[in-house]
């Protein structure tokens, strides 16, 4: 994959942002790990990313296990860490950013079932909660594996005592960010569901009331549950796969979203990082237009801060990618093929049009051509064409990748003045890039895998042929 001059918004400044803030009074926090001695660990917490630790402050453990961390200025609070030597294998704790002073003494043998607690109601709390957790668990295993008549009925008995337990744990101690944890870690409980009039359960139901409670245990006004795991897991599941991934519905229940995490500025800026990040370059065809929503109404309003120079990169982006959503009819455009004559899209007559702009020294567009000439030589008697643009300004070169790869048949097309600015005009920032057009030149698709063109553009005559019925 060849790389041309990129666009991207790079605004992980915001990010940064989120995870830097502190509080005046210093924290001191000390630790014993039986089993552990002479030994360096690192303190730090979760990020607004699952797949990230941010290190606040390192320690020495004495021959004992014993450790101290402390600074000055206060640190956030959060789901924290206490990251062993090798990277695997941590302890984890609450720091509230309230409770500044306390001690834990355990096992590296038996983190939860050792630990002691001191100074701390949170993480006595939150261990006390482990323990149970821990003893429960181990009980429906061994439940699991009994071949007794009543071991169903004690199984589910012990099931329906643990969940009396956590939901009296998390009612008792509502004020405690123990408590906000445990409820953002949990999904909604649905009651029964209405039956059809076949009798069967209705799923719709089901689903629609999952989706609109799904955020109900989520405290959007404290800005410590960007230190934990479970936000960014909550949205990839709700954005990915409780939304519709079409431009309408993704507009609207983001908007949804991003309104509600307003309760905290620091947790908006997130989750409006978070979506804009995910669909500048989506997975899903034809839902770019929830980016360009996203960027005009958070970032080029102003409501976003943001500076005047990401300001410019995001408007230049937008004023790229509004032109080639799908739907959108193609803009102008105009090359030269080898017998040097002019070609223009728009006079092409064709059923659907494929466009496949690549580079004649980038690897992967080698590898992507057979399979584009296995495509044109299957679909071309159904009008399908395709116009093949090298987007480097090489005649030479050009010309040999169209006769190596066999691309005679196609139409290609150069820029032999190297007039076009491919990356802003065309949004080609990596080759090759493709869309598909249909008669009218409009957008079907765009950024499509070469290896996915078959597949498509069956499904796309399908459903045209559907929707006229």
């Amino acid at each position: 994959m060849k790389k041309r001059t990129h666009t991207a918004i790079l605004i992980s400044f915001f990010v940064l942002s989120l995870i830097t803030h502190s509080f005046g009074q210093g924290y001191h926090i000390e630790a014993t790990l039986k089993g552990l001695k002479d030994s360096s660990c690192v303190l730090g917490h979760w990020s607004y990313s699952n797949k990230q630790f941010v290190a606040k402050d390192t320690a020495k453990a004495d021959g004992k296990g014993h450790m101290v961390f402390e600074g000055k200025t206060n640190l956030p609070g959060g789901l924290y860490l206490l990251l062993l030597p090798g990277n695997q294998k941590w302890l984890e704790f609450v720091y509230s950013g309230k409770e500044t002073n306390f001690s834990m003494v355990t096992d590296t043998a038996d983190f939860v079932g050792a630990m002691e607690v001191k100074g701390s109601k949170e993480n006595q709390l939150f261990y006390a909660y482990q323990k149970e957790l821990k003893s429960r668990v181990k009980e429906i295993e061994n439940l699991n594996k009994t071949q007794s008549a009543d071991a169903s009925v004690k199984l589910k008995q012990a099931q329906d005592e643990f969940k009396n337990y956590r939901e009296n744990f998390i009612k008792d101690n509502a004020d405690t960010f123990t408590a906000k944890l445990l409820k953002m870690s949990s999904d909604p409980e649905v009651p029964p569901a209405p039956k059809l009039a076949n009798g069967k359960t209705d799923s719709l139901w089901v689903f629609n009331y999952y989706k609109a409670h799904y955020w109900d245990q989520v405290d959007f006004s404290d800005e410590r549950i960007l230190r934990t795991p479970f936000l960014e897991t909550k949205l990839d599941r709700y954005i990915k796969n409780l939304v519709v991934q079409t431009p309408d519905s993704l507009i609207k229940d983001t908007d949804w979203l991003v309104a509600k995490a307003s309760a905290n500025k620091d947790v908006k800026s997130y989750v409006v990082f978070y979506i804009i990040n995910q669909y500048e370059n989506p997975k899903t065809v034809g839902t770019e237009a929830l980016w360009v929503h996203m960027a005009n109404k958070y970032y080029l309003s102003g409501e976003m801060g943001v500076s005047e120079d990401t300001k410019k990169r995001i408007g230049e982006k937008v004023n790229t990618l509004k032109y080639l959503l799908v739907n959108k009819t193609f803009p102008t455009l105009t090359v030269t093929d080898p017998a040097g004559k002019k070609v223009d899209l728009q006079t092409v007559d064709a059923s659907y049009t494929v466009l496949f702009f690549y580079a004649a020294t980038c690897g992967h567009c080698k590898e992507a051509s057979p399979v584009l000439k296995t495509f044109y030589e299957k679909n071309k008697a159904d009008g399908v064409k395709v116009i093949a643009i090298d987007t480097e300004h090489n005649a030479e070169e050009w010309k040999s990748f169209v006769s190596t790869y066999h691309l005679d048949g196609l139409i290609n097309g150069f820029d032999p003045l190297n007039q076009i600015d491919f990356n802003r005009k065309y949004d080609v920032v990596t080759t090759p890039t493709i869309y598909v057009l249909d008669k009218n030149k409009k957008i079907i698709a765009r950024k499509m895998p070469v290896e996915q063109l078959d597949d498509f553009l069956n499904y796309y005559k399908k459903k045209q042929l559907a929707s006229a019925k």
